[in-house]
């Protein structure tokens, strides 16, 4: 399959990123855009913050594809999920969904979502980092058996479905941006690509 066609300004859009997730949110701009995987090494440095690993992560996986497009701006992101100073990873089944939301029930988890876009043609960069906090109410055994069977959020830091059924375990959510909660900080980087001369709306 031949990738897309390139826009007025010459450069290809490529996602370095094989989330589904990230993949539907930037669909929804409706550039034609291609994806690639970055292979990057994920595991922080020793002594890292996390504000730090993302913000690296996001560039890293930019960088790395970047080098094998030409004339192309690429989109990397990264995301880390902290209740308190646990760092809340995919829970990969049904029985650690249920013992993540457990642990999560009442309390406060902040999700830092970093973005990083290079333009190959001219060698330019920029990122950004959103920064969103999620009020989870005070949930019972019961309904987290439930949500977990309907919404198998299995693939998911913090073991939830924000898009989804997932909406119903918070008291509120407090961010600039309710994309970047799924991954992928749509109004940001709808400026980037505006900066790089992509027509948006």
């Amino acid at each position: 399959m031949s990738p897309p066609a390139a826009p007025s300004n010459g450069l290809r859009l490529v996602l370095a990123s094989t989330s589904t997730y990230r993949r539907q949110l930037l669909e929804r701009l409706g550039i034609p855009f291609t994806v690639a995987a970055s292979n990057v090494d994920e595991e922080p440095l020793p002594g890292e913050s996390a504000v730090d690993l993302v913000q690296r992560l996001a560039r890293a996986k930019a960088e790395a594809v970047a080098r094998r497009h030409t004339n192309s701006l690429i989109i990397g992101s990264d995301q880390l999920a902290l209740c308190g100073r646990d760092v809340l990873g995919k829970p990969g089944s049904g029985e650690r969904a249920i013992a993540q939301l457990k642990s999560l029930s009442n309390q406060r988890v902040v999700f830092h979502t970093a973005i990083h876009v290079i333009n190959t043609q001219s060698n330019g960069n920029e990122g950004h980092l959103d920064l969103t906090t999620v009020h989870f109410r005070q949930l019972s055994e019961d309904e987290i058996k439930r949500y977990v069977m309907r919404d198998k959020p299995y693939d998911c830091a913090g073991g939830f479905k924000m898009e989804a059924l997932g909406i119903t375990l918070f008291n509120r959510i407090e961010n600039q941006d309710p994309t970047a909660l799924i991954g992928l900080p749509l109004i940001w980087l709808a400026g980037a690509l505006r900066r790089n001369g992509f027509d948006l709306p």
